[in-house]
């Protein structure tokens, strides 16, 4: 009885202190988006001051959800989340960490790729284990259902992207320079015979009869390299974590790395 009483004060311990580290985590990220909100509202960029705006409304997110659907996030999960937003809107946009740093939106989509799988893998899991459910799911399907969520958010964001830079010129498909071309449109003949350009170090666009030199080194690829490769690395995390959750089911639960992202239904007794 005693040795029951004193693990449930440990486990009772730990909660307490991994509660606290994402508390901690929560308002320090928090003072920086007000401080930059501050900041953006006095130099008069307003477009940035709805960036912090959202970043603010997303912080809530976590607790709103664990709070509807009763469930209770893992603090290891709760803090990548909040440390992603952070990075992606305030680092990522306002500070042009996606321009400073050429990995920083390659590492953020890598982590989204594997993110998006843990909470796809986790809404599988939850029905697994609900009782209103008669659900017997194989770890196999259920790494497959991760892998494919994961997927789908990828490719819903890339479409997201391409409508942005296309009705709001916004470039978030960030352009890529290269250094040859193929094209079928190139073709003198004009049929479906690809005509390849190669050593490019120069491109001049006329606009409005003015010939415009960009000087870029090479041609300008308007985004499709970097859709492709932001789905690559989202492929990458998806496929890492469905790999991890599917022994996480095949040792019933037992794996202590994908318990860290996956989130467990509260118990109605200790509500």
């Amino acid at each position: 009885m005693k040795k029951n009483v004193r693990s449930r004060r440990r486990a009772l311990r730990q909660a307490l202190r991994s509660k606290k580290t994402v508390t901690v985590i929560y308002l320090v990220l928090r003072a920086l988006v007000i401080a930059t909100l501050v900041l953006q509202f006095l130099n008069g960029n307003f477009e940035n001051v709805f960036l912090c705006g959202l970043t603010l409304v997303l912080f809530t997110l976590p607790t709103v959800i664990e709070r509807r659907i009763k469930i209770d996030l893992p603090d290891t999960l709760e803090i990548i989340i909040l440390l992603f937003i952070f990075a992606a809107e305030i680092l990522g946009e306002i500070q042009a960490y996606y321009t400073i740093f050429k990995g920083w939106d390659t590492m953020l989509h890598t982590l989204n790729g594997f993110l998006c799988a843990a909470i796809g893998f986790s809404l599988v899991d939850l029905l697994n284990r609900n009782e209103r459910f008669s659900l017997s799911l194989s770890p196999a399907f259920m790494s497959i259902v991760a892998f494919c969520f994961s997927m789908t958010i990828g490719v819903l964001w890339e479409f997201f992207e391409c409508g942005m830079d296309q009705l709001l010129l916004l470039d978030m498909q960030k352009d890529a320079v290269v250094h040859e071309i193929s094209s079928v449109m190139l073709d003198p003949a004009g049929r479906n015979t690809p005509t390849v350009i190669r050593g490019i170090t120069d491109v001049i666009v006329v606009a409005n009869g003015e010939e415009i030199s960009l000087g870029l080194g090479g041609y300008l690829d308007i985004g499709l390299l970097d859709t492709m490769k932001d789905l690559f690395v989202n492929f990458i995390g998806a496929a890492v974590f469905s790999w991890i959750g599917y022994f996480y089911v095949k040792s019933r639960g037992q794996g202590r790395f994908a318990s860290r992202f996956i989130p467990k239904v509260l118990d109605k007794n200790k509500e």
